[in-house]
């Protein structure tokens, strides 16, 4: 018996039971995944504290990259299944990959942060205080004004209050809201840099990311019961490689600069990418170019692939503009939200693109089905579309986790251990990978041992729980505001909590969605239903961005003028998505009967 690729399904010698290839693709995707979640620990922390944007531009550039990479593997495997081959798409991909992150090492020229006081641009000044008492040293602003040196505060009401240092009370200022606005003067050059570092990567990944695992897929047959171990196994590595990385890039970030977090980043990529291009043979036979494949073909595949690095380019740099707006609107509303319709209104060129291809999919697919299929296979379409709808609601919320609470992480959270380690913010990633390794076979048991006994719950069951258990763990932020310090600063335990319980809802739905697609479609449309699936992953990575700027808080040169309102707003964001995402869980819930129903017998 053959494997999809021509290779032998059976091999003389095995790794744990599996195909001895698996050890290397395992190894591999290990330590690509260790460079790309390494990175991403970092992103919004270096755009926020490096590039002195805004929370509302940063969190917009943040959520476009995620979107991105979600989006081009879509067009990465469509090239790999007919020209490319997907052995030579992981070797492109990762080489393109690790030139962006290398490309992010050289962007750590600090902007000058600024500050507008009544039309009039200063100078701020930063200046890091020693740690008291075992606390987080803070960093103090302060600006110079008619040749007087002013302390920079902000203050609970939203005004800005400008305290003299030399200790003159009748000398100092007070500004209202929408007289004041904070800034960095930023260098053209090192910002063009970073987006195009972010466009390597991301059209790298989508070379690389759909390819592998298809590798994976060609080293059993159809009927080769590991088959579904062997894909466990490879997943694990996923999440080996962003737990370790996302532990060890962000100290090195924080005593050397972004450059040492990135250049760890790009030696995992390296590696990966020499885990393939020296494999002494050992993949031979295994993700093959087609018969159809050429050299010209190759070539000019690899050429519109680098002309597709300027055009993502554009788009990171579309989103900073209309990103930039939403932030000038934000502050002539002085201090007061400029609403969800002001997002929607000016979205760049890449929300408006995919907002309306996600419309016309979640619109179209149902009707085409109803017209072209049998009744059982429009409900069972019209199911799936559902469901992914819900997902998006998801993945919303979980992907929080690289914008809005790392900088909660940064800003509010109390990130020493017991008196014995300070956490770094990006660290704080970590514990959504810590918890899938240690529970995913624990759920896997759970799950089976159900199943046996016939009291599994049903696939719209598990998204309702799974979006109760996201809301739940905003709601345990909130919750655990009440436990801050004098400086606000919340206890990590909280963070720590809410991770868990996002991780138990991600094992509650990430497993099942892929599988879902595939028993839900209708059998013609299974290609076009997973870039259905794909596109509402990158929507979510979008939307997750627009999420973050609400909770976006005032800052100086990366550091917020009032830690006591910065809390405040994150307690006011969590609590209204975790509310919205508990109550959305709940409506599936309620729905779930007649969606078992609609699906026909399909677990």
């Amino acid at each position: 018996m053959s494997s999809a690729s021509g290779a032998p399904a059976n091999t003389e010698k095995t790794w744990f039971g599996h195909p001895v290839q698996l050890a290397r693709l395992f190894t591999t995707e290990m330590w690509e995944r260790f460079g790309y979640y390494g990175m991403r620990a970092l992103l919004n922390l270096y755009l926020v504290q490096y590039f002195f944007f805004k929370d509302e531009v940063s969190s917009a550039l943040y959520g476009a990259f995620t979107a991105l990479v979600y989006l081009t593997p879509l067009f990465g495997g469509l090239l790999a299944d007919r020209y490319l081959g997907y052995k030579k798409s992981v070797k492109f991909g990762a080489v393109l990959m690790a030139c962006g992150y290398l490309g992010l090492c050289f962007g750590d020229n600090r902007a000058d942060p600024i500050a507008k006081l009544n039309g009039e641009t200063y100078v701020v000044e930063m200046k890091k205080e020693d740690a008291k008492d075992g606390a987080k040293a803070e960093t103090s602003k302060f600006v110079t004004v008619n040749d007087k040196k002013f302390k920079i505060q902000g203050q609970k009401d939203g005004t800005l209050k400008l305290i003299s240092v030399d200790g003159d009370t009748a000398a100092d200022l007070t500004y209202a809201k929408g007289t004041f606005d904070f800034d960095g003067k930023r260098n053209p050059f090192w910002v063009n840099l970073m987006f195009l570092s972010l466009a390597c990567v991301i059209v790298g990944n989508g070379f690389f990311k759909p390819n592998i695992s298809t590798i994976v897929g060609t080293l059993y047959s159809q009927t080769d019961p590991r088959r579904d171990g062997g894909f466990t196994i490879f997943y694990m590595g996923i999440n080996l490689g962003s737990m370790f990385s996302q532990l060890l890039c962000p100290p090195l970030y924080d005593a050397y600069g972004p450059w040492a977090g990135f250049a760890l980043a790009a030696g995992g990529m390296l590696f990966s990418w020499s885990l393939f291009q020296f494999d002494g043979g050992r993949l031979k036979g295994f993700g093959e170019p087609p018969a159809n494949s050429s050299a010209a073909v190759n070539w000019t595949i690899y050429a519109g692939a680098i002309i597709a690095v300027p055009m993502i380019w554009w788009l990171m740099n579309n989103t900073l503009v209309s990103a930039q707006t939403i932030a000038d609107m934000a502050d002539s509303a002085k201090g007061e939200s400029v609403g969800i319709v002001a997002y929607l209104l000016n979205l760049p060129l890449l929300g408006k693109i995919m907002f309306i291809l996600f419309t016309l999919a979640m619109i179209g697919v149902p009707v085409w089905a109803a017209f072209t299929g049998t009744l059982v296979e429009a409900q069972r379409m019209f199911v799936a579309i559902v469901l992914i709808v819900f997902s998006v609601v998801f993945w919303t919320l979980f992907e929080q986790a690289g914008s809005s609470l790392t900088l909660y992480a940064d800003r509010n959270t109390n990130l020493s251990i017991f008196g014995l380690y300070e956490m770094s913010a990006g660290q704080t990633q970590f514990f959504n990978a810590l918890f899938i390794v240690v529970f995913a076979p624990v759920f896997s048991v759970f799950w089976t041992a159900l199943g046996r006994r016939g009291l599994e719950p049903s696939t719209p069951v598990k998204f309702g729980v799974a979006l109760m258990l996201v809301g739940a763990g905003f709601l345990v932020l909130v919750y655990g505001a009440k436990y801050a310090n004098a400086d606000f600063r919340v206890p990590l335990f909280w963070l720590a909590l809410a991770y868990l319980i996002h991780s138990i809802g991600e094992l509650c739905l990430s497993p099942v969605g892929l599988s879902m697609i595939t028993k839900l479609s209708m059998p013609k449309v299974v290609g076009l239903m997973m870039g259905v699936w794909f596109l509402s992953s990158a929507m979510a990575q979008y939307v997750g961005g627009i999420v973050a700027q609400f909770a976006a808080v005032e800052t100086v040169g990366g550091e917020v003028t009032d830690p006591e309102k910065s809390l405040a707003t994150y307690v006011g964001v969590f609590q209204t998505i975790g509310i919205w995402g508990c109550g959305i869980g709940l409506g599936l819930l309620v729905l779930s009967p007649l969606l078992k129903k609609m699906m026909h017998g399909v677990k």
